[in-house]
C-alpha cells in the first residue's frame, strides 16, 4: 500500500447501488473521498460505481450483504489490506417489510417481519460497524453515520400533535429506535477517541421506501448524511439529526 492510499480518505457506504445510498455516495465522492459501494448485487454495484467513476468520482463496488457474516469478514480483510483503515461507515442498508406505514400497528405485526426487519435493521448493523471498528480508529478522524429515522423517535411517537403520531409501523420503527440506541451507546464508549457516531434522519425522500408522494429530492435527502459523514472535529457526536438540526429521541 503507498503512501498515497494512506493519505487518502475511504467512505464505505452500505446499500448504495440506488437511491439515498448512491446519493451519499455521489456527494461525498465530489469532496474527493473514495467511495467503496456495498451492494448485496455485485452487478447492480459495479453498474452504480460505473456510474459514478463516469462522473470524474473514485469508486469502487464491493459485494456485501449485510446479512452475511462471511461477507462482512471479507470486506473487513479486503479493506484492511487495501487501505489500513476506514475513515467513514455509512449504515444505510435497511428494508421496511411493515406493508403499510398507517395500517400496520403492533398487536398484529407477525413476530417474522420483525425478526427479518432486526436482523437487516439493527443486527447485521451493529455486526458489520463492530467489524469495521478496529479499521475505522485507525482513522486520524473517523466517522460513523447510522441512518435512522424520525420514524425511530419514541418522543415524537407519544406526541399526538407530532407529524409520525399516527404512522406505527411497528417492527420498523422499534429497529430505528434500536439503532439510535446503538448510536448514543457508542458514542459514548469512542467519547475519548477521534470518531463521531450519529444518527440521520434524511427525511421523507422520493425512494422505493419514501414513495412518489415524498416532500424531498434524493439530493436534498442524502445532504444529513454526507454532512454528518464530514463533520469536523469539534462536531457533534451521540445525536439525532436532520439538515443540521437535532431530532427528539
Amino acid at each position: 500500500m503507498g503512501q498515497s492510499e494512506l493519505n487518502h480518505k475511504v467512505a464505505l457506504i452500505t446499500g448504495a447501488n440506488k437511491g439515498l445510498g448512491l446519493e451519499m455516495s455521489r456527494q461525498l465522492g465530489q469532496h474527493g473521498i473514495k467511495i467503496l459501494i456495498a451492494g448485496r448485487n455485485l452487478e447492480a454495484a459495479q453498474t452504480a460505481a460505473d456510474k459514478l467513476q463516469n462522473q470524474g468520482i473514485d469508486a469502487e463496488a464491493l459485494a456485501l450483504d449485510v446479512g452475511d457474516s462471511n461477507q462482512i469478514q471479507s470486506v473487513v480483510q479486503k479493506i484492511d489490506e487495501q487501505f489500513g483503515k476506514l475513515d467513514v461507515l455509512i449504515n444505510n442498508a435497511g428494508v421496511f417489510l411493515d406493508g403499510d406505514w398507517l395500517t400496520s400497528n403492533a398487536s398484529s405485526v407477525s413476530l417474522d417481519t420483525i425478526r427479518q426487519t432486526f436482523n437487516t435493521n439493527f443486527f447485521a448493523l451493529v455486526e458489520l460497524t463492530q467489524a469495521l471498528l478496529p479499521l475505522i480508529l485507525k482513522s486520524p478522524n473517523g466517522r460513523i453515520v447510522n441512518m435512522s429515522s424520525i420514524e425511530g423517535s419514541l418522543t415524537l411517537h407519544a406526541d399526538s400533535n407530532s407529524p409520525i403520531y399516527d404512522s406505527k409501523p411497528f417492527a420498523y420503527n422499534a429497529s430505528k429506535a434500536a439503532v439510535n440506541s446503538f448510536t448514543v451507546h457508542l458514542a459514548h464508549e469512542l467519547r475519548n477517541t477521534p470518531v463521531k457516531v450519529n444518527s440521520a434522519h434524511p427525511g421523507w425522500v422520493k425512494t422505493e421506501l419514501g414513495g412518489e408522494g415524498a416532500m424531498m429530492d434524493i439530493a436534498e435527502g442524502a445532504k444529513t448524511g454526507v454532512q454528518l459523514a464530514l463533520l469536523e472535529d469539534d462536531g457533534l457526536s451521540g445525536g439525532f439529526f436532520h439538515l443540521g438540526q437535532p431530532v427528539p429521541w
